[in-house]
């Protein structure tokens, strides 16, 4: 079972986090764990200490739905934590080698294209859970000119983040918040799949070269970027606050398409609009859309 690890330090981390007074205990004295004991999540999900000591140790093989919602109930997790610790019993339950097989899309379909350039007025990118941009409309390229400022392709959200501290900086006025997103997403993307060796491959080069990631990435935080706000400083306009409403196309499993929108009238709608005429007339932006899709 190759992800008895991530199973296990997943468990251990929500359950520290818990004080007995959060779940309606009485915390008593002598306590030597942060957050709860192994006992007391037992309690709560109603199994014997035993068996959650298996669970915890990394072991999912065989165990229920219904035993997985009462451990997420007793560790109080959230609708992304709930649904990582079921994407963590189906990897240990599923055959490795249908796992690894399974096929995997490597270019953009012509009418996701289209469709993408068919967006006017908001900054459209279509990303793989490697946090790879596969493709996006002119104003997508515009908004991340930042991420193609080096050769290498596909550019990577996580890469730029953690490797490419100067500029991410810049672009995120919330680099730490940003950065924590970024972690999660790759986290909750390694539970879908743990065999993705592409995915495995950036989770250890980020991990390697940046302390920052490496902090981060041992927290096993997750989360569902499906939808908030986001600010970015642009170095052709300046200051962004951006809606963002993501969605997973139904016939491209894996994929998801982002789409950044400003509030009607304000700063930020005048920002994007600058940045719609600055894309259309620089060479550089054009190349890029023209090159990304093969």
């Amino acid at each position: 079972m190759e992800n008895q690890a991530d199973i296990r330090e997943f468990l251990v981390t929500r359950r520290a986090r818990l004080r007995p007074e959060d779940v309606g205990m009485t915390a008593g004295t002598n306590r030597r764990v942060a957050g709860l004991r192994r006992s007391e999540v037992a309690a709560l999900a109603d199994v014997s200490i035993e068996y959650y000591s298996r669970l915890e140790r990394g072991n999912l093989s065989g165990v229920s739905e219904g035993v997985l919602d009462a451990i997420a109930g007793a560790l109080r997790l959230d609708d992304a934590e709930r649904a990582h610790l079921f994407d963590l019993a189906r990897a240990a339950n599923d055959s490795p080698i249908r796992v690894r097989t399974r096929p995997k899309r490597t270019g953009i379909r012509p009418a996701m294209q289209y469709a993408l350039n068919g967006i006017t007025g908001s900054a459209a990118v279509l990303r793989n859970g490697r946090l790879d941009i596969l493709a996006a409309n002119l104003l997508g390229f515009a908004m991340y000119s930042e991420l193609f400022a080096n050769e290498q392709r596909p550019a990577n959200i996580a890469r730029f983040q953690f490797l490419d501290r100067e500029r991410s900086e810049r672009f995120y006025p919330d680099w730490d918040s940003s950065a924590d997103t970024c972690v999660a997403i790759l986290r909750t993307e390694a539970g879908r799949d743990p065999h993705d060796k592409g995915l495995q491959d950036l989770i250890g080069e980020l991990s390697t070269r940046s302390d920052a990631f490496r902090s981060r990435w041992a927290k096993h935080n997750v989360r569902d970027h499906s939808t908030g706000v986001k600010r970015f400083h642009h170095p052709i306009v300046g200051d962004l606050e951006l809606i963002y409403e993501g969605m997973n196309p139904t016939a491209d499993p894996g994929l998801n398409l982002l789409i950044y929108s400003a509030e009607p009238n304000s700063a930020s709608a005048d920002g994007l609009s600058l940045l719609a005429s600055w894309a259309a007339s620089d060479e550089r932006i054009s190349r890029l859309s023209a090159a990304i899709v093969t």
